[in-house]
């Protein structure tokens, strides 16, 4: 993998260098935790550091600023830049503590978006991204954030990301939240950041609770079930398999 630097003004690449080479760097020991257990055979050519603007308005129109491309990862390092989209996301809502959260995060809750962009490339997921499949979208977005949080988090940043979460779900659920999770990004790219990110909290969650509550923990076991599922032709929707299953 290559690291790309794209941006319009000179001096910006040297503000964010530091946290570009951080983040590739700490990606080569995730990348071999994919390889040695989630089926990880073939990586991206490389990564596109840019800014925010660039992600968002230039390279796509997807409003959050990382995101995989065949096979090119394009993201922001800059972490001031993340704290503002996440604040962004709470809509003014009066919540002090998760306002905090997002406004102390570290780096290492940035290598875990660039992490889950890398999951993505796992062949344990079905399709790949020429699929026009819809159905099972929920479950590989909430993969490719509980793996690497798994991975790359401390048990205390662990818990405390997908609490927070969790209180965003109740928060907006009533105004976000009138749709099945089968319908993966119903409101996507269209309504407000919220409005997007609602659809990740809870696939998150979902997966979160398929594999520590219904699988005692096994992710392979999740997998092997998921799997399972597209054998079968997909009769029946992903979590309701899931649930009869285990």
């Amino acid at each position: 993998m290559k690291q790309v630097f794209a941006f319009e003004k000179e001096d910006k690449v040297k503000d964010i260098k530091d946290n570009a080479h951080y983040l590739f760097n700490a990606l080569k020991s995730y990348r071999k935790i994919l390889e040695d257990n989630y089926s990880l055979s073939q990586v991206p050519k490389g990564v596109v550091w840019t800014s925010e603007d660039l992600v968002t308005s230039f390279f796509s129109n997807i409003p959050i600023p990382a995101f995989t491309k065949q096979d090119v990862i394009y993201m922001t390092p800059d972490v001031d830049e993340w704290k503002k989209l996440f604040i962004r996301q709470l809509e003014d809502k009066g919540l002090p503590h998760i306002h905090s959260f997002y406004n102390n995060l570290s780096i290492e809750h940035i290598l875990v978006i660039l992490a889950h962009e890398l999951t993505h490339h796992s062949d344990l997921f079905l399709g790949d991204f020429d699929d026009d499949r819809e159905d099972d979208y929920w479950f590989e977005e909430g993969m490719c954030f509980y793996i690497p949080r798994k991975h790359l988090l401390s048990e205390k940043d662990f818990q405390e990301v997908f609490q927070v979460e969790n209180e965003l779900v109740n928060v907006f659920s009533e105004k976000y939240g009138g749709h099945s999770i089968e319908d993966f990004g119903y409101n996507s790219y269209e309504g407000s950041l919220a409005s997007i990110m609602f659809d990740y909290w809870r696939s998150s969650l979902l997966v979160k609770n398929l594999v520590e509550e219904r699988a005692h923990g096994d992710i392979q076991h999740i997998f092997t079930l998921y799997r399972n599922w597209d054998f079968e032709g997909r009769k029946i929707p992903l979590r309701e398999y899931f649930l009869k299953q285990l």
